[in-house]
């Protein structure tokens, strides 16, 4: 059985542990879905995802409790939405603690302010159908080495990446009924148990 952390510092965290539950259940996987607040908590897991909310909060608390050396030392694959996006990135427009963990620069509010926040339907390179994007304040992605894989974009606006096993996204999936992209990290980390 893999364990699939969602950490529970702030944001959409109990969206995101009910998609990630009916991703397991879809895939007919044997997981245990929790939140996590830990180093030693984090360290236990397979998975880490971190949902949006502010990445300015996230990251110093990710970084005061050694969040973030949990998840290098250990190798943990890492699901970042929204904030997620911004923390898994080496460099954005603010001053602020980052994992670090996608070769990319990332642009906070990239689309806008709250009031300009949208949904749209995306064309996705890994899913064969589009998916339902809800874009909050959302960031995106620019500069990205080459190892870095572009998964879909608006316009020039890099708005999901992967990279190794980790997976960033600029929309919101925990917001949707659509379990597709929990489903696409979930078998990201199976490639990594097995």
């Amino acid at each position: 059985m893999i364990k699939i952390g969602i950490l529970d510092l702030q944001g959409d965290v109990s969206e995101h542990q009910m998609m990630a539950k009916n991703a397991v259940e879809k895939i007919g996987l044997k997981a245990d879905v929790s939140k996590v607040k830990t180093a030693s908590e984090v360290a236990e897991c397979n998975g880490i995802i971190i949902s949006g909310g502010e990445s300015t909060v996230i990251g110093r608390l990710i970084k005061e409790n050694s969040i973030n050396t949990a998840i290098k030392e250990n190798q943990i694959p890492v699901l970042g939405t929204c904030a997620g996006m911004v923390l898994l990135g080496q460099e954005t427009d603010f001053e602020q603690p980052l994992l670090g963990l996608i070769p990319m620069k990332v642009k906070r509010n990239g689309f806008g302010r709250q009031k300009l926040s949208f949904e749209a339907d995306l064309n996705l390179n890994t899913l064969e159908t589009p998916y339902p994007g809800v874009f909050i304040r959302a960031p995106y992605a620019y500069d990205m080495e080459d190892e870095a894989v572009v998964v879909g974009q608006i316009q020039d606006k890099i708005i999901a990446v992967a990279y190794e096993h980790h997976m960033a996204t600029a929309f919101h999936p925990e917001l949707t009924n659509d379990t597709r992209i929990h489903e696409y990290f979930l078998k990201e980390v199976l490639n990594c148990v097995e």
